[in-house]
């Protein structure tokens, strides 16, 4: 029969284990929608508001591109988060960062989604730094 310690670190893994599960899914779903987001800024797409007064104001081209190719870099991140790496929780924290920062500099050309983007992006850098590390894991 399994002590109350024994099972209170079972707990603590499962949940460590579902949050890591849980940024990974989220980083993966983001990525995604963030790549198909940069592919739509890249051909112009009439989805976009146009903002002539902004302070950060990028071609929506260059945007494109930023989403792009920081979207296809969260996809490859999430990938390590299957596996449980402890690389890809840290370097899943900075793509999301840069990722929360590039939206919330999008915020005038696609405001909804942004907020959207920024606030899951923000639930992803939660449940990858509040899970302790596993001093024997990789």
């Amino acid at each position: 029969m399994a002590t109350t310690a024994t099972r209170h670190g079972a707990g603590k893994q499962t949940a460590a284990t579902g949050l890591t599960l849980f940024a990974g899914v989220m980083l993966f779903i983001s990525g995604i929608l963030d790549v198909f987001r940069g592919i739509m800024a890249i051909a112009d797409d009439d989805v976009y508001v146009s903002t002539p007064n902004y302070v950060f104001k990028f071609d929506l081209t260059s945007w494109g591109w930023i989403h792009l190719v920081f979207g296809a870099l969260a996809v490859i991140v999430s990938i390590g988060l299957f596996g449980a790496k402890t690389w890809a929780r840290v370097v899943g924290v900075g793509v999301a960062g840069l990722l929360l920062i590039a939206n919330f500099l999008s915020i005038p050309y696609y405001p909804v989604w942004s907020l959207t983007l920024i606030a899951l992006y923000a639930f992803i850098i939660w449940a990858l730094c509040v899970v302790k590390r596993d001093p024997f894991a990789d």
